[in-house]
């Protein structure tokens, strides 16, 4: 029997399940067996065992990297026993997947157009990986073009201006972000290293107590901030130890159904969490089209559509998991929210993040939402906070779980964000002010790493972004032995002149 005052349409998560597959252990499993384990993890974990499973009617996936297929969830369903009737997939490239994924089946529930519904995803780049060195055979499914319902955006995710300047993958962005970041705040080149090395450091922390973390091992801070060959430099200030880790092995999967297929199914009342509220939200796209590229308007956005419809404040929640891809973003995603960076009561993560739980592709918040249904069934009066990100600190989702019912149905916001937009003059020559620059490094062939350039974003007097990668070693060298932030400097037929 339901319990009193609970809508038969309110969605609640009743399963989730986790799978970490290590190099010691045997075979080659790709994403659909991988993904296929994690849901039958979260059948366990429901207590149903697979009747929820056969009976999905939806079955939504994350977009896997490691190995593309049209639809993900056609191959999982099948490998369970389950004929949907409906499934989705996220677009191919996006963080924010999981939980724009959760408020679309959140709302099909509660919308009476689905019953239960699977989500999940996998990410098997470590054996891919390991195969290509070895030559061993990768028999993982194959699967024809016929695709299925896209979720998310496909647009990409650089402006011609960034591309100009070899800005062609997230590490150099947020790095850039980050120096960005530093300025705002005044801090030194020193205090900041300890600032983002204590941040990581707790991270670590974290992931040295979660089973399924990729690398449970804690760090301190000068360990994640000193560059050594095996944290050789990337892009300033980040290190190795600083940044993402794709090369995983790891499936997560959950179970989403409505309070009555829960009851039906007789899944304990003490393993329901509730989704109270799923934002999503989308930054200005281009990241040099931003007015400062060192906040986020759209998480702050987001946050308070969430926060809002569930009734609470951030004050309430606390179990948080903040999307940790690189410093800068859980920075920024603090500040919009205003949570502290160390507050040892309440952590920022709940799986030790991206670096060390490991950054599965699109689909680490759905790792994250897993722990939080556990975290949360321990503590039933608690809310648990997660957020999901995508491209360059761009698009975003924000959701807000409780063992406790929900104050008003679930309903998937997409929340208005203030233009805040800056322009940019590609082609300007003249005076300018340095705002932001990360050095880029390559691999040394002594295993070491060596700057190959720097990409510096500077201000004209009228307020307008010019991005300029330069390889003069002069540049270089004022940007590896000084600190040019706030600098004057001319810009001329494309090079620039720190003065």
């Amino acid at each position: 029997m339901l319990p009193a005052g609970i809508d038969p349409r309110t969605p609640v998560l009743v399963g989730a399940g986790q799978v970490v597959h290590r190099a010691a252990d045997p075979g080659l499993l790709g994403p659909v067996a991988l993904a296929a384990e994690a849901l039958r993890r979260a059948g366990a974990d429901s207590g149903a065992g697979d009747r929820l499973l056969r009976s999905a009617d939806l079955v939504a996936a994350v977009a896997p990297v490691s190995k593309p297929y049209p639809d993900l969830g056609a191959l999982v369903a099948a490998e369970l026993g389950a004929d949907p009737k409906r499934t989705v997939q996220s677009a191919r490239f996006g963080g924010d997947a999981p939980q724009r994924l959760l408020n679309t089946v959140a709302q099909a529930i509660a919308d009476g157009r689905c019953e239960v519904a699977l989500i999940a995803g996998a990410e098997a780049v470590a054996s891919w990986n390991s195969a290509k060195r070895t030559g061993s055979p990768v028999d993982w499914p194959e699967q024809p073009e016929t695709g299925c319902e896209i979720i998310g955006s496909e647009r990409g995710p650089n402006s011609e201006m960034e591309t100009a300047a070899g800005m062609w993958g997230p590490v150099y962005f947020y790095a850039l972000m980050e120096t960005a970041l530093r300025s705002r705040l005044g801090l030194s080149e020193t205090d900041h290293q300890a600032r983002i090395g204590g941040l990581w450091s707790r991270l670590s922390e974290v992931a040295a107590g979660n089973p399924y973390a990729w690398q449970p091992t804690a760090h301190t801070a000068r360990e994640l901030t000193t560059p050594t060959p095996a944290n050789r430099m990337v892009s300033t200030p980040y290190p190795k130890l600083l940044i993402a880790n794709l090369t995983v092995d790891l499936g997560a999967g959950l179970i989403l159904c409505s309070a009555a297929a829960a009851d039906a199914a007789g899944v304990p009342h003490d393993r329901w969490i509730f989704p109270h509220g799923g934002a999503t939200a989308t930054d200005e796209w281009f990241v040099t089209e931003r007015a400062d590229m060192s906040v986020s308007p759209a998480i702050g956005a987001a946050g308070r559509a969430a926060l809002g419809h569930a009734g609470i404040g951030i004050d309430e929640v606390a179990q948080v998991d903040l999307y940790s891809c690189f410093p800068v973003a859980v920075q920024v995603a603090a500040e919009a929210l205003g949570l502290p960076l160390d507050d040892p009561a309440r952590p920022l993560s709940v799986t030790g993040g991206l670096t060390f739980a490991g950054g599965a592709g699109n689909n680490y918040t759905t790792h994250s939402i897993a722990t939080l249904v556990g975290r949360l069934r321990e503590r039933p009066d608690e809310y648990g906070l997660a957020t999901a990100l995508g491209w360059y600190i761009t698009k975003h989702g924000v959701g807000l779980y409780s063992a406790k019912p929900p104050a008003r149905q679930f309903r998937s916001i997409e929340a208005e964000v203030p233009p805040a937009r800056r322009a940019v003059a590609p082609d300007y020559t003249g005076p300018v002010t340095v705002e932001a620059y990360t050095v880029v490094y390559r691999k040394a062939r002594d295993g070491g790493d060596e700057p190959e350039a720097v990409v510096i974003s500077a201000l004209n007097p009228d307020g307008a972004r010019i991005l300029v990668r330069a390889s003069e070693t002069d540049t270089i060298t004022a940007c590896t032995d000084g600190d040019p932030l706030g600098a004057a400097a001319e810009l001329t037929a494309g090079k620039l002149t720190l003065f």
